[in-house]
């Protein structure tokens, strides 16, 4: 159950805060999460939750979405643009322009009857 966002024209550094606060939560409580933040990265990011959760259900045939938990939510660098500013006596000043490969991946709640059964 996983979803990949690539080419994210947003810097990884502002990504992560965004995923760091979301990260191991359930399904539900990262959807309240990113409705009430106040950072632009998360509307993609609620795109790619709810992509994710039509992955479980499709392809995973999950039944109980609410038992899914953000197992690996991972914010790696991306292509980098390379841009110049001109500068004073004719040289060039290098702009980066960084991008973000989003990676989501979903899974079943652990619940403790299913540790406790599996024990024994």
């Amino acid at each position: 159950m996983k979803a990949i966002l690539n080419n994210y024209r947003q810097s990884p550094r502002k990504m992560r805060l965004v995923v760091d606060a979301v990260r191991g939560k359930t399904v539900a409580q990262a959807q309240v999460l990113l409705s009430l933040m106040p950072k632009i990265s998360t509307i993609p990011l609620r795109k790619l939750l709810e992509s994710a959760v039509a992955n479980a259900k499709e392809n995973h045939k999950a039944s109980d979405v609410g038992s899914l938990v953000i197992k690996d939510f991972r914010v790696d660098p991306g292509v980098v643009l390379k841009r110049s500013m001109p500068r004073a006596h004719g040289s060039a000043y290098q702009i980066l322009k960084r991008t973000s490969k989003v990676t989501l991946v979903l899974a079943e709640a652990v619940t403790k009857t299913k540790t406790l059964n599996a024990k024994r």
